[in-house]
């Protein structure tokens, strides 16, 4: 098994591992799903290094469509979820952005 693994890691199909931490034990109470509108003219290097910046943004994705990213962001409470918005809307690039309010979480990380 270990020998299967091993060659799993060696050609890339397992990139990694992770502990996975219950967000509510660490006091984060607020999951949100915020789309990120780009402005016309954006460098998206600018905006991705700015987003990797933030501890609140747990997952990023670049997805086609009006919104340039989607991002799942984790927080305390609702004013850190206002406090995150506002500092998304702050870099420079980010035109507007649309929140959704996770209310209950059916499952994540699904791996089956």
């Amino acid at each position: 098994m270990h020998e299967r693994v091993g060659k799993l890691e060696a050609s890339g199909v397992v990139t990694g591992y992770r502990a996975v931490v219950d967000p509510a034990a660490l006091g984060l109470d607020v999951t949100a799903l915020v789309g990120v509108i780009e402005s016309d003219a954006v460098d998206d290097t600018g905006v991705e290094a700015a987003l990797r910046q933030m501890p609140e943004v747990e997952d990023c994705w670049r997805v086609a469509g009006s919104e340039g990213y989607v991002l799942k962001v984790r927080v305390t409470d609702i004013p850190a979820l206002e406090a995150a918005i506002n500092a998304l809307n702050r870099i420079e690039g980010v035109a507007r952005t649309r929140t959704t309010v996770v209310l209950s979480t059916k499952w994540e990380g699904r791996t089956g």
